[in-house]
């Protein structure tokens, strides 16, 4: 019986799409702003991103070996999350922050919770807000040998001009890959070709973000422009986390409708952290919340079976094993139960492999 719950009911969408070759894909893309990365601030950010994912795959490993587990580094989720990771970094921060951090990243955040798809939170973002909150000085220093000062979102706040084409093009300070809004966004072209990710999370969640953070702004007393909205959305991680975190198939929901909803509570809390907080970013703790919403978000966004009752769902779920009012895992999609462990069928796509209908 068991057994029998880690099946969904058909229909199935069979496709030839599989773990390791969306997160290979995944990496291709982030190559982009980490080639930038080590062009815009030397051969330390090629170290660091080095040193992040070894520490990722070699965590994962030894996890897995000790536990006595299946060996999953070869789905590449791991070079993912340390890429990511690394991405998240100043180039000026110790050898040592990438190892803690990543360590802190899949033992913590992925793999106690069960692995792959069965983590709540974004292991590389919760992994970057740890080291944010442990080491603040540390993650919060960007000065280098390429640039010193303050970050254009730093100077934003500070009520102090920036150069929104420096941003745009890359020539400013910041984390290794988030500083060049051209190099993210033809990465996430590659995802958007390959079918890996679509607009419905990145467009809500940008546009929303635009909207609230003029808004809010106008509210402050701050003199809102053109030049102004477009340094917030060229600063800082939104790009970046828009389209690499943001749209990650385990943490984001899985029907349309709670995407949308998703990406305007990003948006929203993104424009909240940034004008009323006291950093001047905002972006990795807007997406860590949005992510534990998630639940709630599926919970009143799941389709009702077509001509079908609330009641009789339930009554469906409970003969198969579910509870859905204990359980918001056991939910249900087009009058259809869905499983237990609804992530893992959402990052184990391959042919053959059934993949439930939200």
């Amino acid at each position: 019986m068991s057994d029998l719950r880690n099946v969904s009911s058909n229909p199935h969408i069979r496709a030839k799409d599989t773990t390791s070759r969306i997160m290979l894909t995944v990496v291709i893309a982030l190559l982009l702003p980490a080639f930038f990365g080590i062009y815009n601030f030397g051969f330390r950010a090629l170290v660091l991103i080095l040193i992040s994912i070894a520490t990722c795959v070699l965590t994962e490993y030894i996890y897995e070996k000790l536990m006595k587990k299946p060996i999953t580094i070869g789905d590449f989720s791991a070079v993912v999350t340390g890429l990511l990771l690394a991405l998240n970094l100043p180039v000026s921060v110790p050898f040592w922050i990438p190892v803690v951090g990543g360590v802190f990243a899949i033992l913590v955040v992925k793999m106690l919770f069960g692995g792959l798809g069965q983590n709540f939170m974004n292991p590389a973002l919760a992994g970057r807000c740890f080291l944010l909150i442990s080491f603040t000085s540390l993650m919060t220093n960007f000065n280098c040998d390429a640039y010193t000062g303050a970050t254009p979102l730093a100077s934003l706040k500070a009520g102090e001009s920036v150069n929104v084409l420096n941003m745009i093009l890359g020539r400013t300070a910041g984390t290794i890959g988030e500083t060049s809004v051209i190099a993210i966004v033809l990465g996430a072209c590659v995802l958007i070709v390959a079918g890996v990710i679509d607009l419905r999370v990145p467009g809500s969640y940008i546009a929303s973000f635009a909207v609230f953070v003029l808004l809010f702004a106008a509210l402050s007393g701050i003199a809102i422009s053109p030049a102004y909205l477009s340094a917030q959305l060229a600063g800082g991680g939104l790009m970046l986390g828009a389209f690499f975190m943001a749209t990650d198939y385990v943490t984001r929901p899985v029907t349309k409708k709670g995407q949308y909803i998703y990406g305007v509570i990003l948006g929203f809390l993104t424009a909240i952290f940034r004008i009323f907080g006291a950093s001047a970013e905002g972006v990795s703790y807007a997406i860590i919340l949005g992510n534990l919403l998630v639940p709630l978000i599926e919970r009143y966004t799941m389709p009702k079976a077509f001509g079908k009752e609330e009641s009789g769902h339930e009554e469906h779920a409970e003969r198969c094993g579910h509870s859905v009012r204990n359980h918001p895992g056991s939910r249900i999609a087009a009058g259809l139960c869905l499983s237990d462990n609804k992530r893992a069928h959402r990052t184990s796509g391959g042919a053959g492999t059934g993949k439930c209908v939200p």
